[in-house]
């Protein structure tokens, strides 16, 4: 398999010895989920954009009860939603000093912070709210599930949409990232409609 084509530009993440690993789950039964084939798109994504190392993502698949309660606790909205992300990098909880940062003992080794893995964050999807909305938005749930892998992953690798600007550069992304790892082709018309204004 070729190497993923890699970002030129911004931050890279690099973790220490190893490689990067996707941790998937499908916990939900009300659609068919190719797991395998979205664990690839997944690291497909990181590589494209400057992963290296070991790095550790979460990508699950959950039920509607799952993402409302998720949605409601942690972005205190009310109702489901098709994708969450949150990201977390752990290396930096090690730098920060602690009640453990203060003890010292003949026992305690130093870290090592390059044997560390980078722990990216989760990407929470419901398949079945990306079912729902498909046909309106992406245009088929293929496609709804890859633009919601890609979307998630570029939030907990710290893109956002928060101003105009910046939803043009995400969307760009999501574009580009998309014709070369889900099409391997340019965007077809019938997935025009999701950056219509």
């Amino acid at each position: 398999m070729s190497e993923p084509h890699v970002k030129k530009v911004g931050p890279q993440k690099i973790g220490g010895e190893g490689d990067i690993e996707i941790f998937c789950a499908d916990e939900q039964s009300d659609i068919s989920i190719d797991v395998p084939r979205w664990r690839q798109l997944s690291e497909n994504i990181l590589r494209s954009q400057g992963v290296r190392g070991a790095a550790e993502l979460t990508l699950m698949f959950v039920p509607e009860t799952a993402i409302t309660g998720l949605n409601e606790q942690y972005m205190g909205k009310t109702g489901s939603t098709d994708v969450l992300a949150f990201p977390l990098d752990a290396i930096e909880s090690f730098r920060s000093p602690g009640p453990g940062a203060i003890s010292r003992g003949p026992e305690r080794v130093p870290i090592d912070l390059n044997d560390l893995p980078i722990l990216l964050g989760d990407v929470v999807i419901c398949p079945i709210v990306a079912s729902r909305q498909a046909p309106s938005h992406a245009g088929n749930l293929d496609d709804e599930i890859a633009l919601l892998i890609v979307h998630g992953i570029l939030h907990v690798l710290g893109f956002d949409h928060d101003t105009e600007d910046k939803t043009n550069k995400m969307q760009e992304f999501e574009r580009t990232l998309l014709e070369k790892h889900h099409w391997n082709s340019p965007m077809p018309d019938s997935f025009k409609k999701v950056y219509e204004l």
